[in-house]
């Protein structure tokens, strides 16, 4: 974790860790929760696993859907811990993803009161870092993290 080049969000999710992986790992389920309300994710392709990719688009009408995001899963560990990147998109391209390039890595740990959940937003440098920060990365990726709690505290 390097405080200028990363963002970091931790919270304690009530609800057992295999619920939080779920989520993480069944496109119906992360499609509930994977773009922050009122907007809409549609999940196009996912394959949760090492090498596998994911491409969402989003919508805020329901009808009319744009591209949000083509990523590949670099690390899935079983209830553990999932790296992804926008950087190579689900193919394995090399990819140049608007507006900024990023690496997220999710934490999954147990907590007395459920699940320990980190994700660390990874940045190639300060001004990538200062671009998200401008776009409201943190409040978004706080959203849908409350979203995902709300889906899987039911």
């Amino acid at each position: 974790m390097n405080p200028d080049l990363d963002l970091v969000i931790e919270r304690v999710i009530r609800a057992p860790r295999a619920a939080v992986w779920n989520a993480w790992t069944q496109p119906d389920l992360f499609a509930q929760w994977w773009i922050p309300k009122p907007y809409l994710c549609q999940v196009e392709s996912f394959d949760a696993q090492a090498g596998g990719g994911f491409v969402t688009q989003m919508s805020e009408d329901g009808k009319s859907f744009v591209p949000h995001m083509d990523a590949a899963f670099l690390v899935v560990d079983a209830e553990e811990r999932i790296v992804f990147t926008n950087a190579v998109d689900s193919t394995l391209r090399p990819a140049n993803p608007m507006p900024v390039s990023v690496t997220g890595e999710v934490t999954l740990t147990d907590h007395v009161e459920g699940t320990l959940y980190r994700i660390v937003a990874r940045h190639a440098d300060t001004a990538a870092r200062a671009q998200h920060d401008e776009l409201g990365l943190l409040e978004g990726w706080s959203l849908v993290t409350a979203q995902l709690a709300e889906l899987v505290e039911k």
